[in-house]
């Protein structure tokens, strides 16, 4: 009896040492697989193999002290492919059943997405059985004028698969986008975990990853005030790992029994199905307003980083306290955190609103294009790693799901880097078939008793069994692990998996043992001791709803504070039930006065006396953290993928034109050339082609606007309302704008100040003479966060 050593496990070859010699194999393909002699030998070797197996030595490694480590299966050789073969006659080949070489220890249906990528150049159309379709114009008719016959097998085929491809939407985070990449490890962390991304300096392991709107339907729209989803698999030498996580740090609710509850308040309402990927309803507040855990997560869904300027430029978290376990099972717990190296950057409510009727497809088009020109986005993977000590010893709960580990107390260390640099071929089959799953974790990973986090591991794998056909939904490729699979799971909707060999149970001997445990190599849970009665309820520090509100309040810079009221003022307004907009204000109360009293001026209402807190406890509010505010997040100050504007009209200055345009396209920004109208314009030196115009690319899907010298072009552009307009919006956003020469006298045409309003000078307001000045200046604004400091109420313009 052999075992299978542990350095074999999960190469894809666990077979190849126990198979016996190539010449072996040639004989077994040549043999005449279905003569008597064949199907005896194939008898008398199963029956040898079992008899190698007269018991089950791994057996006495289930009980007592023994447990705690876990055993190598016990294996056995068979003496040539026939004991272990599903049929004598496998070793016939065709061009369909394959070599008649078994794929001993392999698994074809997992691997790299070659195997399925399809193109038809060059190639004739056909139905799904691969029958050529000589007119694919017309359905079969009884006479030119005649009904259409039944029999018309291509008709069906089409029409039916047509009726069938829509599947089920997810119930939330149906809106996505996503993208292949890699992460980058910088350095061991294996005196923390075993994981495989960890393991070494250097080390790429291929990822794709999906951004998501939770709350609305797979065809609503990308700027909804909404929390974005931030889910990364790891394709990992050991499995397929899932973090699935979101843009924001904390959650609603502080456990997964309510989770349907929340999510059946938050989606439209049902007696009339409105308002679409919207929370500014009266049954999401209503919900809200009566779980004051939600307190804290209000004020970030009503912050900047609920209306991210892109996919590209926001923050993800995995939200949840997780395990980390290295090769001694020793565990500390950690947080993660994705920082976006181009700085994390929001929209303008205005602005998230006009783009939403401009491009709905605003965040899925600027993360495509981004990757179609190179301008790869990146993030860098941070985690906040702490004891079990460290944990008791904070003033709130590590497995609250409501709360952060601020910075100040456990820092943030880089460890890695990832890139997205390839665009999905299909996005059904990529980005609407991936399933993302918290339980999804490989060895080195672990999870924490985060009662919301429990509840997930449950939940995602369950609606992908719904939503994608059943229990094989892990054989859709872009799901496949690149580690090999080998298991006794058969059968199940849209199984593709052939398993070899009669054996589909384990422990085994008729398989030689086959697949067996991979014991301590393998995937175990970390030691945690529990001594605990059963009981439904949350520990007393669970009970602190307002402190970590707070926190994140005093946080925030002036701007980002007057866009938390606005954004509550916007929502309240909208829910028709006052005694709703009180109860919400009411929770406000206990965050900071001036917020709750600069909310209550904005719904005409008086303040109310704070809700009633759930516990006596007095819980500490922690000092400011710079790391709450996205100010503290600017970014590498590159323009790659910023997206300019430059305005042009006949007599422009095309010398100019032409050298910023350069300028932009070096240092990776897109700009575009927009007029009153498509075609070329006359300007100085040569013709300029319109490639937009004004109308149809508002100013709210740019990130500045440049308007080059030229006394006849800034004549024609003045008396278009579309074009003050559009001055007007970059302005009111906050955006840079650049005019040269004559162009400057659209800013006084559109009523555009020259200062800020306390008098200083507009850091990204440019009057220059000359374009080489204007260049500089443009690409030295854009390269900065927008400064909010032009914000009026009521607008200055």
């Amino acid at each position: 009896m052999t075992k299978q050593s542990a350095d074999q496990i999960g190469t894809g070859s666990a077979l190849s040492s126990v198979a016996g010699p190539s010449a072996e194999l040639s004989g077994h393909r040549a043999r005449n697989s279905t003569t008597p002699a064949a199907l005896l030998q194939k008898v008398v070797q199963s029956a040898a193999l079992a008899a190698q197996m007269p018991s089950n030595p791994a057996k006495a490694g289930e009980y007592g002290e023994r447990a705690r480590c876990p055993v190598t299966g016990a294996t056995a050789e068979p003496a040539s492919p026939l004991a272990t073969a599903s049929t004598a006659s496998e070793a016939n080949a065709s061009d369909k059943t394959g070599s008649g070489v078994p794929g001993l220890g392999e698994n074809h249906v997992g691997g790299n997405l070659d195997r399925v990528r399809a193109d038809a150049s060059g190639q004739v159309l056909t139905t799904n059985q691969g029958v050529a379709i000589a007119d694919n114009q017309n359905s079969l008719k009884i006479g030119l004028r005649g009904p259409t016959a039944l029999e018309d097998f291509i008709l069906r085929e089409k029409i039916t698969h047509f009726d069938h491809e829509r599947i089920p939407e997810r119930v939330v985070h149906a809106r996505g986008s996503a993208a292949h990449g890699y992460f980058e490890n910088y350095q061991s962390l294996s005196q923390f975990t075993r994981a495989a991304p960890f393991a070494k300096a250097g080390k790429r392991t291929p990822v794709f990853v999906r951004f998501s709107t939770v709350a609305g339907e797979r065809g609503s729209l990308d700027t909804a005030r909404d929390v974005r989803g931030f889910a990364v698999k790891f394709y990992t030498e050991e499995g397929n790992w899932d973090l699935v996580g979101n843009n924001i740090p904390v959650f609603f609710i502080q456990d997964a029994m309510k989770f349907p509850d929340l999510v059946h308040a938050v989606k439209p309402e049902p007696h009339h199905g409105m308002p679409q990927a919207a929370s500014a309803h009266d049954t999401y507040w209503d919900f809200v307003s009566l779980m004051p855990e939600s307190t804290h997560m209000l004020l970030w869904q009503m912050s900047d980083r609920a209306i991210p300027r892109s996919y590209r430029t926001m923050q993800g978290f995995g939200v949840h306290t997780f395990r980390l376990i290295n090769d001694q099972g020793e565990s500390v717990f950690c947080k993660f955190h994705w920082t976006p190296v181009a700085g994390t950057h929001s929209l303008a409510w205005d602005e998230a609103v006009k783009i939403g009727g401009a491009d709905p497809d605003f965040h899925r088009r600027d993360l495509w294009e981004a990757i179609e020109a190179g301008a790869y986005p990146e993030w860098e993977l941070g985690l906040q790693l702490f004891s079990e000590e460290q944990a008791e010893s904070f003033d709130f709960d590590v497995l609250d799901a409501t709360k952060i580990v601020p910075e100040e107390l456990v820092p943030v260390v880089p460890v890695g880097k990832l890139v997205l640099d390839r665009n999905p071929d299909n996005f059904f089959a990529e980005t609407e078939q991936v399933a993302f799953c918290t339980a999804h974790i490989i060895p080195g990973i672990d999870f924490s008793n985060d009662p919301l986090l429990q509840g997930r591991i449950h939940s995602y794998v369950d609606t992908q069994i719904s939503r994608l056909g059943g229990p094989n939904f892990h054989e859709i490729p872009i799901n496949a692990p690149l580690a090999p699979v080998h298991n006794n799971q058969r059968d199940g909707m849209h199984r593709q998996t052939i398993a070899r060999g009669r054996v589909a149970y384990e422990p085994n001997s008729l398989g030689g043992g086959c697949p067996f445990q991979a014991g301590a190599r393998g995937f175990t849970s970390f030691a945690q001791p529990i001594a605990e009665d059963k009981v439904r309820g949350k520990p007393e520090k669970f009970a602190d709803h307002y402190s970590q509100a707070t926190l994140f309040w005093r946080s925030q810079s002036p701007a980002e504070q007057r866009h938390i009221v606005n954004g509550f003022c916007f929502e309240l307004t909208r829910v028709q039930v006052p005694a709703i907009r009180q109860r919400v204000v009411s929770l406000l109360a206990n965050v900071a006065d001036e917020l709750a009293l600069a909310v209550a001026d904005g719904l005409g209402i008086a303040v109310p006396p704070p809700a009633p807190k759930v516990s006596e406890r007095d819980f500490p509010v922690p000092a400011p953290s710079p790391a709450l505010s996205l100010t503290s997040y600017p970014g590498d100050g590159s323009i790659k993928a910023k997206r300019v504007a430059i305005l042009v009209a006949d007599g422009a200055d095309a010398a100019g034109v032409v050298s910023l345009y350069g300028a932009l396209l070096a240092g990776g920004a897109v700009p575009r050339l927009l007029g009153l109208r498509l075609g070329p314009v006359a300007a100085e030196g040569r013709a300029l082609e319109v490639e937009a115009t004004v109308s149809a690319l508002p100013s709210v899907l740019f990130d500045a606007v440049a308007v080059p010298d030229g006394a006849d072009a800034t004549q024609t552009l003045a008396n278009a309302g579309t074009v003050l307009e559009f001055l007007r919006d970059q302005y009111r956003h906050c955006k840079p704008i650049v005019v040269v020469g004559a162009a400057g006298a659209l800013l006084d045409k559109a009523g555009i100040p020259l200062t800020l309003p306390d008098g200083a000078a507009d850091p990204a307001l440019v009057q220059v003479a000359a374009m080489d000045q204007g260049v500089a200046a443009l690409i030295d604004a854009l390269g900065r966060p927008r400064d909010h400091a032009r914000e009026t109420d009521p607008p200055r313009v």
